[in-house]
C-alpha cells in the first residue's frame, strides 16, 4: 500500500488520523481536533504535514485546524455546505468531487444528518473510508443538523461501497455500540463473539479502527433497515424503512 495511516487518539475519545503517501512523501491529517498530538506524531515520524481535511464543522474535529495552518502552511480542505462555519478554508469541496488526500485519489461522499453539510472521504485506490461521525464501528451518529431520512440515505451510500473497504471513523464509541446491538439481539450468537472481541481489544487499550464495511453490513443494526430477518425479530414489521432507522436511532439514543 502507497498509504499508511496513523490513528491518533485525542480529546475524550476522539480518533484524528494522519495519513502519509509513501511514495510521495506527502502527509494528510483529517479532523484534527486537538493540535498537539499531531504536533507530536508529526515531529516522531518526521513528516511535513502539506493538507487538514474536515468532515464537518464541529470543535472536536476542527479546533486544530488554525495552529496547525500556522506552523505547516497546510492547506485546509473541508464541505462547501460548512463554508460559514470552517473559519480558513482554502478548497470547499461537494458531493462527488474527486480530490486528492495524500496524493491519492478521493471521491467525497455528501453525508448529511449528524450535521447538515457533513462529508465523508473515499480513497479509491486503497479502498479507504474516512466516515468522520456518519458510520461508526456498529453505530451511526447521533442525527443533529439533519433529518433521519438524511441520514438513512446518508448511510445507504456507504452500503454501496465495496465490502473490503477499511473504515475510519471519527470515535471510539464501540463498545457502547456493540452493548447496544446485543440489547436488541441478546441471542445472536456473531453479535455475542464480535461483544467479546471488542471487550478484550478496550480492556487492552486497543483501537477498534478500522473496521471492514463488511461486516458492518451483517452486524450494524443502523444498516439493518431492509434485512427481512432483522425487521421480524425487531417485531417492526409494521414500520416503513425510515421509521425503522428512526426507532433504532431514539433507542440508543436513550439507551
Amino acid at each position: 500500500m502507497m498509504i499508511e495511516v496513523e490513528i491518533v487518539p485525542a480529546l475524550n475519545d476522539n480518533y484524528i488520523y494522519i495519513i502519509h503517501n509513501k511514495t510521495k512523501f506527502l502527509t494528510s491529517v483529517l479532523d484534527p481536533g486537538d493540535p498537539d498530538p499531531v504536533i507530536k506524531k508529526l515531529k516522531e515520524k518526521n513528516w511535513q504535514l502539506n493538507q487538514i481535511i474536515n468532515t464537518h464543522h464541529h470543535f472536536d474535529h476542527t479546533d486544530g485546524n488554525d495552529k496547525l495552518i500556522e506552523m505547516y502552511n497546510a492547506e485546509l480542505v473541508a464541505p462547501v455546505y460548512d463554508n460559514q462555519r470552517i473559519n480558513g478554508v482554502h478548497l470547499n469541496v461537494s458531493d462527488k468531487d474527486v480530490i486528492e488526500i495524500a496524493g491519492t485519489s478521493s471521491n467525497v461522499i455528501f453525508t448529511p444528518g449528524h450535521t447538515s453539510g457533513h462529508i465523508c472521504f473515499y480513497l479509491n485506490d486503497e479502498k479507504i473510508l474516512f466516515s468522520g461521525d456518519t458510520l461508526f464501528n456498529l453505530g451511526c451518529g447521533r442525527v443533529f443538523e439533519g433529518s433521519m431520512e438524511q441520514m438513512q440515505d446518508s448511510l445507504k451510500k456507504i452500503i454501496n461501497l465495496p465490502d473490503e473497504t477499511e473504515v475510519y471513523c471519527g470515535h471510539e464509541y464501540t463498545l457502547s455500540n456493540a452493548k447496544f446491538c446485543l440489547s436488541l439481539q441478546p441471542n445472536n450468537i456473531e453479535i455475542k463473539k464480535k461483544y467479546d472481541e471488542i471487550v478484550k481489544k478496550r480492556n487492552n487499550n486497543q483501537f477498534t479502527v478500522p473496521f471492514k464495511l463488511g461486516e458492518q453490513k451483517l452486524l450494524n443494526p443502523f444498516l439493518q433497515f431492509d434485512n427481512k430477518d432483522f425487521i421480524k425479530t425487531m417485531n417492526l414489521n409494521e414500520k416503513t424503512e425510515t421509521e425503522i432507522f428512526e426507532y433504532l436511532r431514539n433507542k440508543k439514543d436513550n439507551f
